[in-house]
């Protein structure tokens, strides 16, 4: 969702609690005298409002790690992966281009086929593993290879487990989602904070429709924020490809 769809959103959703507040005003109006008793009211709105806050938390802290450990991810998947396109280097003449070669293509696979799945939610094929594998695959060389080259030999094992471990770590955030028991919680809480606006009577109409339209704006712009933060590689607020782009762009 584009920022200013989620803004038509946040501010239509403000604009119907303020209409709400109108039509309440209106059908429902306080009498002259008539002097509301709302200590029972305030006392629910404020439980209400502070678990509201407790499932708000929980639910931006839960989105935000999937979405920074997704990131961290990415990062050392594409660290370790160049360490072992600049390893080629070290290795014997005739397996230097093939692991070059052979590290561009999971790249290449990584960023155009790999990105717009994961950004989808669609389960990912294994040719990425496949691809990983032939990178394995690159890197051996023969018992008749020098001492210097065996050891650069394994290194590149070594990077090829880094890039293995934060492969996993990947695609397990790539199908990470909310718990649909706080998804939940959210939305009832949202709703209930938001009723709850409606059974004070604030004599100044005006002052209500401004504080309802403020606070349904700000729930709904939270709710949006989580669901951006909730697809770890989105287009929005996802983690991006960059870091594959920056070594192999």
């Amino acid at each position: 969702m584009a920022l200013f769809e989620t803004l038509v959103v946040v501010f239509g959703v403000a604009l119907v609690a303020a209409l709400a507040v109108v039509a309440k005003t209106k059908l429902f109006p306080l009498g002259a005298d008539e002097e509301p008793r709302e200590d029972v009211a305030e006392y629910i709105a404020m439980m209400v409002s502070v678990l509201y806050a407790v499932v708000l938390g929980l639910c931006l802290v839960s989105v935000w790690d999937t979405r920074t450990e997704a990131a961290e991810n990415v990062q050392a998947e594409a660290s370790a992966l160049h360490q072992t396109y600049l390893l080629a280097d070290a290795l014997p003449a005739d397996r230097r281009q093939p692991l070059r070669d052979a590290a561009r293509t999971y790249a290449s696979h990584v960023v155009d086929v790999e990105w717009p799945v994961m950004a989808a939610r669609e389960p990912i094929d294994p040719v990425g593993w496949r691809l990983l594998e032939r990178l394995r695959q690159a890197g051996e060389v023969s018992d008749a290879a020098k001492v210097p080259q065996q050891i650069a030999a394994q290194e590149v094992l070594a990077q090829l487990g880094y890039v293995d471990d934060a492969r996993r770590g990947r695609e397990a955030a790539a199908q990470e989602r909310l718990s649909p028991v706080l998804w939940t919680g959210l939305l009832i809480g949202g709703t209930l904070t938001l009723a709850f606006m409606f059974l004070f009577g604030i004599r100044r109409s005006t002052t209500h429709v401004v504080m309802v339209m403020g606070l349904s704006g700000f729930i709904a712009f939270t709710v949006l924020l989580i669901h951006q933060l909730d697809a770890p590689f989105g287009e929005m607020l996802g983690a991006t490809p960059d870091p594959f782009t920056r070594y192999f762009g």
